[in-house]
């Protein structure tokens, strides 16, 4: 397994009532705020994206549900363009290609992967 920070397997050692605002703040790419709960074999993630950023199509063997708490989202899943808004849910398959877009104001994204994305653990 990936080299891990210890406050990331908070949900591994038992069950766990946490708040985000007891989460670390990580700044994985400029524009990118991402909070991180790990479980034993899914994860949840809130990422705080600046208005315009982009994440290039790509693919990974995870499947992944988005949950679009604010702002609105261009997608572009499997070469179609779906525009999401607070309240919709994407679902992704494993090896799905996708991506997105932010619009015009700052987007906020819960994203839950099964299994567990080891290249998020990384120190």
């Amino acid at each position: 397994m990936a080299s891990i920070q210890l406050e990331k397997l908070v949900a591994i050692a038992g069950a766990q009532h946490l708040n985000w605002s007891q989460i670390p703040v990580e700044h994985p790419a400029e524009g990118i705020e991402r909070q991180l709960v790990v479980g034993q074999h899914l994860m949840i993630c809130r990422f705080r994206f600046a208005p315009f950023l982009v994440t290039p199509e790509h693919r990974h063997p995870h499947e992944q549900i988005s949950l679009v708490v604010a702002g609105r989202v261009r997608f572009f899943v499997e070469g179609k363009e779906r525009i999401a808004s607070p309240g919709d849910i994407l679902q992704f398959p494993s090896n799905c290609l996708h991506g997105a877009t932010m619009m015009d104001e700052e987007v906020v994204l819960i994203d839950i992967f099964t299994p567990i994305r080891d290249d998020f653990l990384t120190v």
